[in-house]
Parts: structure tokens; C-alpha cells; sequence
């Protein structure tokens, strides 16, 4: 069982989340990071005294070091930084709750020095998975999927050593705020709209994500590399209460689903207790009075970027990079109401059409993919 911490990302939903559960497992927090929420960044190094505090914006960072002078708590800028909150020594897990391809670095970083890394940074797997596994494989350390979906997985299969005994993963997904309606409404969405998810409270990008359904094919590509299966065998059905949080399907015909409340505090303390488990204050789930559980196909037509996610994911190599970095910035461009909801796709699907597939990249064949996709969107947002 974890004892001690680093939390990537500790002022946004999944890092404040991550605190709650670690102050009541009674972990240490050695270190945390934030972007630029200098006055939250400042509430929590008060109440959990990490050793080091880092801030990626430079001008936060200095502003915390003010505030911070009477603790004796270091505080470090800049994106590198990460990766020294990442490899501090004494330190046992990791969780990776930044977004974007910011986490990859730090990730890389964490298992070279063999911590166990709880996963919620998604990109990390989605961009360069091969090479993150095959980190993990060297050195031994473990990676533990903080995501729902990817949380039931690896419950489903503990005591399953040979990959050959699932016939597919079946990753559910709520349907986001516009499930059920015609294309021509969904387009016409708002910001505001689709920052309105049904089920999950959760930062901006990611709902957003979700409205669109490329949040599920990120999954998708997540799973095949988590689980080294191809993408024949990872599957998604719509289930809008959120309550089977993803099954496995077994040779035999078997189904095993991992249910429970719509509470990100779940797996981020299985991520902290494994292989135990822990004593939890979350309310469980009541089957008598949940409600009936349904399930259903997507409608790729509607929302075309989960087609687009499977697309990237059977072409492989940097297109996935591309997929993510495009999606990213189209998200952003969205987010500040400078595009349409249909324009996320429009942007994302350009940019993978016009940039070119390296088969067997390296980091840095994926660092300039990256890179490359977000320009591409940006040329195209401009014209």
C-alpha cells in the first residue's frame, strides 16, 4: 500500500480529489504541482507540508515562494520541475493528474525510478503508450489507472495472467450532455452546453471531451495500450447512469463489471491501496434504488470523434500524437468561444489528414507530432 506521495496537478478536480482521499489513508504528500492557482497551491502546501511545491507558470511560481518564505517549503518553476516532483526520492506513488502531453515527461520520469504511477493523465498513454509500457517494463514499476472506466478494467482482470482469456474490454460511457440528439442540434451547442455533464463534475477540457465522445476514444486507445490488445477487442457502449463503470468479457462468454457511484474517490483510492483495500467514507452503491441499467450503440455519425479516435488507433505510430494535440487545441479554441462545437472535429480531422504517420516513433518523433498537429489547427483557425 502507498505511504507516500506526489500529486501532479493537485489543484484541479482529480489532484483536490487525490488530497481527500490521502489525508483520510493518513498518507504523506511529499510534493504537489500546479499550474498557476498560486492561492490554492498556497492552501494546500499549509495543510499537508509537502517538501516541494511546483508551479509550470513561472510568475506563479515566484509568487508562491513569497507566500511560502516562513515554511521551509521548497517551491520550483517551470514544466521541467515536474519531473523533479516526479522522481522525488522517499516517495512511492505518483499520481499524474495533469493535463495533457505535459504529464508524458514527468510519467517517463516516475517509472525510471521505479514508483508506482497512478494514472490520470490520459494523453501520456494515448501519445506515446508503447514507450510508457515499455518504461514500466524495465524498471518494474507499476502503473495503476485512476480513470473509472480504466479502474474497472484492471479490477475485472486481477488474477487474469494470460491476456488470451479476454475475448474484449467493453468501456461505457455516459453519452455526455447531448446524447439522443440529431446532429443538426448538436452542432448548434454552446460552451455552456456542453460544459453540462450529466453525471461527472470535472474540469473543462475533459467535459467538453466528453460532449464530443472523443473523450471515449482516447479511452479506447488508452485500453489497447494498458492492456496490449488491438483495437478489435476494446469495444464501447453507451450506459447513462454511470453505474457499470466497464466490463471484460472473457473467452468463455463470461462478463465481469465493476459497478459503483459516480465518485472519482473510488479508484483513486484502489489506485492508492492496491493490492488491498481500504475502509472508504463514500456512500455505496444501493441496488434497490439505482436506477435500471441500459445500454446502447453510439452514434458515431452524431459525434464523429469517437470514429476519428478509432481511426487514429488503428493507423498507430504518431497519429494518435496528432489526434490528441489537434483535439487539444481545437478544445481550447472552443473553450474561449473563438469555434463551433462541429468545428472541434472539422480542425481535428484536417490536421490528421494532412500530417504524415511515423510507424515506430520515438519520444521526440512524437514531441514534434505534437507539436506539428497544434499548428496545423491553429493555420487552419486562422484562415
Amino acid at each position: 500500500m502507498t505511504k507516500t506521495i506526489s500529486i501532479l496537478g493537485s489543484t484541479g478536480s482529480i489532484g483536490r480529489q487525490t488530497l481527500e482521499v490521502a489525508e483520510q489513508l493518513g498518507l504523506t504528500v511529499a510534493a504537489v504541482t500546479a499550474h498557476s492557482s498560486v492561492a490554492l497551491a498556497e492552501e494546500q502546501a499549509r495543510r499537508f507540508r509537502p517538501r516541494l511545491v511546483v508551479m509550470t507558470g513561472e510568475a506563479a511560481a515566484k509568487d508562491l515562494k513569497v507566500r511560502l518564505a516562513d515554511t521551509g517549503i521548497k517551491v520550483h518553476g517551470g514544466v521541467s520541475a515536474l519531473s523533479t516532483a516526479a522522481a522525488l526520492p522517499g516517495v512511492d506513488t505518483v499520481v499524474t493528474a495533469v493535463v495533457g502531453m505535459v504529464g508524458l515527461k514527468p510519467t517517463l520520469a516516475a517509472l525510471r525510478e521505479r514508483k508506482r504511477v497512478a494514472l490520470a493523465n490520459k494523453e501520456t498513454l494515448v501519445c506515446a503508450g508503447e514507450l510508457v509500457m515499455a518504461a514500466a517494463e524495465r524498471s518494474g514499476a507499476e502503473i495503476i489507472p485512476v480513470d473509472s472506466e480504466h479502474s474497472a478494467i484492471f479490477q475485472c482482470v486481477q488474477g487474469c495472467t494470460d491476456r488470451g482469456e479476454i475475448r474484449r474490454l467493453v468501456l461505457t460511457c455516459s453519452g455526455g450532455p447531448f446524447y439522443g440528439l440529431a446532429a443538426e442540434e448538436v452542432n448548434r451547442k454552446t460552451r455552456e452546453d456542453a460544459l453540462r455533464h450529466p453525471n461527472w463534475r470535472m474540469g473543462p477540457k475533459i467535459t467538453v471531451d466528453c460532449a464530443t465522445l472523443m473523450n471515449k476514444g482516447l479511452e479506447v486507445i488508452e485500453a489497447m495500450r494498458l492492456y496490449r490488445l488491438p483495437l478489435s477487442r476494446v469495444s464501447v457502449v453507451i450506459h447513462r447512469q454511470s453505474i457499470v463503470h466497464s466490463l471484460v468479457e472473457f473467452r468463455d462468454g463470461a462478463l465481469l463489471a465493476q459497478l459503483g457511484t459516480p465518485d472519482m474517490r473510488l479508484p483513486i483510492r484502489y489506485a492508492m491501496t492496491y493490492p488491498q483495500r481500504a475502509e472508504s467514507r463514500a456512500e455505496p452503491l444501493d441496488l434497490l434504488s439505482c436506477p435500471p441499467l441500459t445500454f446502447a450503440e453510439p452514434d458515431r455519425g452524431t459525434f464523429p470523434c469517437l470514429r476519428l479516435a478509432e481511426v487514429a488507433a488503428a493507423k498507430g505510430g504518431t497519429a494518435c500524437a496528432v489526434l490528441n494535440a489537434a483535439n487539444e487545441e481545437a478544445v481550447r479554441l472552443f473553450l474561449e468561444d473563438r469555434i463551433g462545437f462541429r468545428d472541434i472535429f472539422d480542425l481535428t480531422a484536417r490536421a490528421m489528414t494532412e500530417l504524415p504517420v511515423i510507424r515506430e516513433p520515438g519520444l521526440q518523433d512524437i514531441l514534434e507530432a505534437d507539436a506539428a498537429a497544434r499548428e496545423a489547427v491553429r493555420k487552419h483557425f486562422s484562415n
